[in-house]
């Protein structure tokens, strides 16, 4: 199976910025593509953004377009998540996921990375 390990979270101030990093290791996501989710405590998971592994072909969700940024780096198999002009409504922790080419469907998630948003 597929390891995804998430990483970069933390506490920022209102207006701040952080990087999440995803790094995927047990095989290769030539054909995979790859998304972020949120979620906050008492909230269903959200879909935040996606990134097609080979195409560079990203979408985001409309909470977070002209703010968040998602990119790769192959070499890697990496994804990151640059996340600017954060607001306290953006803390929740945070899932990179693979998206299974077959199915269409996100099959392997990691265990998260707490962002936290003072106001």
């Amino acid at each position: 199976q597929v390891q995804l390990v998430e990483s970069g979270g933390g506490l920022v101030q209102a207006g701040g910025s952080l990087r999440l990093s995803c790094a995927a290791s047990g095989r290769t996501f030539s054909s995979y593509g790859m998304g972020w989710f949120r979620q906050a405590p008492g909230k269903e998971r959200e879909f935040v953004s996606a990134i097609n592994w080979s195409g560079g072909i990203t979408n985001y969700a409309d909470s977070v377009k002209g703010r968040f940024t998602t990119s790769r780096d192959n070499a890697k198999n990496t994804v990151y998540l640059q996340m600017n002009s954060l607001k306290p409504e953006d803390t929740a922790v945070y899932y990179c996921a693979a998206r299974n080419p077959v199915t269409y469907r996100y099959e392997y998630w990691g265990q998260g990375t707490q962002v936290t948003v003072s106001s």
